[in-house]
């Protein structure tokens, strides 16, 4: 189905970018959300023409795995590769020096595995997700188990953020991860050491993994509407 959005039609651009990097004989972690859900369908029609070959991918959560299997890739676990070559992964803000927070759809956790084992993770976004500094638009995602919600929360705090447990929409209840813990999004006034506050949310007891990915990114492939057109840069 074509369309002639042209925020979509640069989601789309941004996919293909991404997925025009993958090369044959590659193990490709595949990310989650609306961005790289083109990149998976993409790969996918590489793989169809025969432009691509021997291609095996790691799903970073339900959704993508779901996608893969539309698009006819071939999945993997982690308990059968030794290495993944490339990762194609959305964010939710991109700092100027790559840093990112992602968890908006609630997989940070399996995609921070996947996304950090990449010998290259590619990020694409759209130009609205980069931000001077982290936290300024965007909450950051804590995922925790459930019997230690309350008493995280009461850290976050004191930690200077302001906590909340994220609810499902149109489902009575919490959100509940892949691995079936919960998540708890947190408002930051300011992030100015997203190294030291990602090891501190870490190392809190219950605390399974938060949505700060410092020195993971690779390369950011930006997607932009320029004159109503969109085009994608490369940062």
């Amino acid at each position: 189905m074509t369309t002639t959005d042209p925020v979509v039609i640069m989601k789309q651009e941004v996919g293909k970018a991404a997925a025009d990097r993958v090369q044959s004989n590659s193990i490709v972690g595949l990310g989650t959300g609306s961005t790289t859900a083109y990149a998976i369908q993409y790969i996918g029609e590489r793989l169809q023409k025969g432009e691509l070959t021997n291609i095996v991918g790691v799903p970073t959560s339900f959704q993508a795995e779901v996608l893969a299997k539309k698009y006819g890739i071939p999945l993997t676990t982690l308990d059968a590769v030794t290495h993944i070559d490339v990762a194609i992964d959305g964010a939710d803000e991109v700092d100027p020096h790559k840093n990112l927070i992602k968890g908006g759809g609630a997989a940070h956790t399996r995609e921070k595995v996947v996304d950090s084992l990449a010998n290259q993770f590619i990020v694409v976004v759209d130009s609205g997700k980069l931000v001077d500094k982290l936290g300024s638009t965007f909450l950051l995602p804590v995922e925790v188990i459930p019997m230690a919600v309350t008493p995280v929360m009461n850290k976050l705090e004191q930690l200077g953020g302001k906590p909340e447990l994220r609810m499902g929409i149109k489902k009575a209840g919490p959100v509940v991860t892949d691995q079936g813990n919960l998540v708890i999004d947190v408002k930051f006034e300011s992030i100015d050491n997203p190294a030291e506050l990602e090891k501190t949310i870490n190392n809190m007891p219950g605390v399974l993994e938060n949505g700060l990915f410092v020195g993971v990114a690779d390369v950011i492939l930006v997607g932009e509407i320029i004159d109503g057109k969109p085009s994608v840069k490369e940062i």
